[in-house]
């Protein structure tokens, strides 16, 4: 039996040509620097994300983390939205780490608005701490891509303020590509982003951090603080270096596959979806049944051979990505009608 999985599109597994990269690649000792295949990943996410320079990271928590502890100081102030991955998916690390604090505001379905943001902005108070960061994220982790002139608006703004601003783009590209522009229009208005590799692009492992020199130096420092100094990171990187230069291209698959997906389910009496919010590969909806039957679905999807989380908040979620065709997108439809009749 298949096993499909719509979990997330963390679940995608490498290439063949990634594999037949990870074992082929050059390798050193990328802590001295010696690393020729990490140093090249890093010059082509740099070139690729419009930035002077990248590091590349095991993880995207530890991306982000590492970018705020280079951004600020201690009892500092980032603003952040209350549903971005920085406050609700790592951990309380902003806290733990950086000892900042994070001023989260609610913004109409996650689009960030630029005068929320700088209402938020902290005055001259000896009793207030100061605000060192605005934190973005796009795409927006409920499948929204935020629009470019947003992004631009935010950026003078804060530059006006003297205030930085990095951008969690684990999913950056779907965004590019649900937006129909290049990476560069959405990155030129932050000042660092992190970059997932190991979601829709499919490589194994890693993210990257891009911004200015200095910045990334100082993230470098950080990243051996937190553990993420590798030596022989090469066959990690190998397959990064595909995943950001070839497998943006086939993102609106993805994209496609979820818009199909989502029309489907609208077709299935007691499920509703609602098809303007699937602008990327993520399709939520809601199933309008006793909770004992919404509890049921992802145990007995799985007997069936899919993969899928059980409700979150009253909702579920599946995420398209390059382990899912358009015929197993059929068997997902037909297995919902089965169970809910």
């Amino acid at each position: 039996m298949k096993m499909m999985d719509v979990r997330s599109d963390t679940v995608t597994v490498p290439t063949e040509e990634m594999r037949k990269a990870m074992a082929e690649c050059p390798v050193g000792d990328d802590v001295y620097g010696d690393d020729p295949t990490v140093n090249e990943l890093e010059r082509t996410a740099a070139e690729i994300l419009g930035k002077e320079a990248a590091l590349f990271f095991p993880s995207g928590t530890q991306c982000n983390q590492a970018a705020i502890m280079s951004w600020t100081n201690r009892g500092n102030e980032i603003i952040v939205s209350d549903m971005a991955h920085i406050y609700e998916h790592e951990v309380g690390a902003v806290a733990v780490l950086s000892g900042a604090n994070m001023r989260t505001l609610h913004f109409k379905d996650g689009i960030p608005d630029c005068g929320q943001i700088e209402r938020a902005i902290r005055g001259e108070d000896i009793h207030c701490p100061e605000t060192a960061l605005i934190c973005l994220e796009n795409a927006l982790a409920n499948g929204r891509a935020v629009p470019v002139e947003n992004m631009r608006q935010i950026y003078e703004m804060a530059g006006r303020h003297g205030i930085p601003v990095h951008m969690d783009g684990a999913r950056c590209f779907n965004a590019a590509v649900a937006l129909k522009v290049d990476v560069k229009e959405i990155t030129q208005y932050v000042d660092s982003v992190s970059c997932c590799l190991s979601k829709g692009l499919c490589a194994p492992i890693g993210s990257v951090l891009a911004g200015k020199k200095e910045l990334i130096a100082k993230a470098r420092k950080n990243r051996k603080l937190l553990g993420g100094g590798m030596r022989q990171a090469g066959v990690l990187a190998a397959p990064g270096l595909i995943a950001i230069r070839e497998m943006p291209k086939r993102l609106h698959f993805d994209h496609e596959n979820a818009r199909y997906l989502a029309e489907g389910l609208n077709k299935i009496p007691g499920i509703h979806c609602e098809k303007d919010a699937v602008q990327i590969n993520m399709v939520f909806f809601r199933i309008d049944r006793e909770e004992e039957i919404r509890k049921g679905l992802p145990s007995w999807l799985l007997q069936r051979g899919i993969k899928t989380n059980p409700e979150d908040g009253g909702l579920f979620r599946m995420v398209t990505n390059a382990g899912v065709e358009r015929e197993d997108i059929d068997v997902i439809l037909e297995l919902l009608k089965e169970y809910l009749a």
